[in-house]
C-alpha cells in the first residue's frame, strides 16, 4: 500500500535533518520502503511517497525523527487505482 507523508519541519530544522540524513540513512524499519521525495523550495515541509503492507512500521520510524519533524501520514491510490476502484475506468488523456 502506498502512503503520502508530509513531513513539517520544526523550528527551521532543515540543516539538521539533512545531516542526520547523511549521516544515518533515511532509518526505515526493515518493510517500509522510500519510493520517493518532493521538498518545499522554502525547505519548511517535504513530501515522500512510501510503500509498506504494515502501516504499524511508520510508528517506529517518525519516533527516530519526532524531534526535528511532525508528521502527516496518509494511504493513497494512483490515479490509476483511484478510477478503477471508483467503477469508471477512463484514460484521463
Amino acid at each position: 500500500m502506498l502512503f503520502m507523508v508530509i513531513e513539517r519541519f520544526r523550528h527551521r530544522s532543515a540543516p539538521a535533518i539533512y545531516r542526520r540524513l547523511r549521516e544515518r540513512g533515511r532509518m526505515l524499519p526493515e518493510g517500509l520502503r522510500y519510493v520517493n521525495s518532493w521538498t518545499e523550495t522554502n525547505l519548511e515541509r517535504c513530501f515522500q511517497l512510501m510503500e509498506c503492507d504494515d502501516p504499524s512500521l511508520f510508528e517506529a520510524w517518525t519516533g527516530r525523527w519526532s524531534d526535528l519533524v511532525d508528521f502527516e501520514i496518509t494511504p493513497v491510490w494512483t490515479s490509476e487505482e483511484a478510477s478503477l476502484r471508483s467503477g469508471r475506468a477512463t484514460d484521463p488523456r
